[in-house]
């Protein structure tokens, strides 16, 4: 899985945090297992193996939002990222 998230000030004392996560399809046995794949397996181009994962965006953003407190739910961007505005707090 990957993540990008991003932060910017949203207005006095508020941040708008965008997340997107991504699930990146690879043979993670052959890594753990005892069939590491090939010299030339590892060199293979890992273009169009990633997808956007709307689901486990707002899954995750969900969380964030429980935790951070929130001050709305969660909104879509344009660049498939999941927005929420948090309180900031300074310690």
């Amino acid at each position: 899985m990957c993540a990008h998230i991003r932060a910017q000030w949203a207005a006095p004392g508020q941040v708008k945090i965008a997340l997107a996560c991504w699930v990146v399809n690879m043979d993670t046995a052959r890594y753990f297992g005892d069939n590491p794949p090939a010299r030339e397996e590892m060199r293979l181009p890992p273009e169009g193996t990633a997808e956007w994962d709307e689901e486990l965006t707002s899954r995750v953003i969900g969380h964030l939002a429980a935790r951070m407190n929130a001050l709305a739910t969660a909104l879509p961007t344009t660049d498939e990222h999941l927005t929420i505005t948090v309180p900031l707090v300074l310690t």
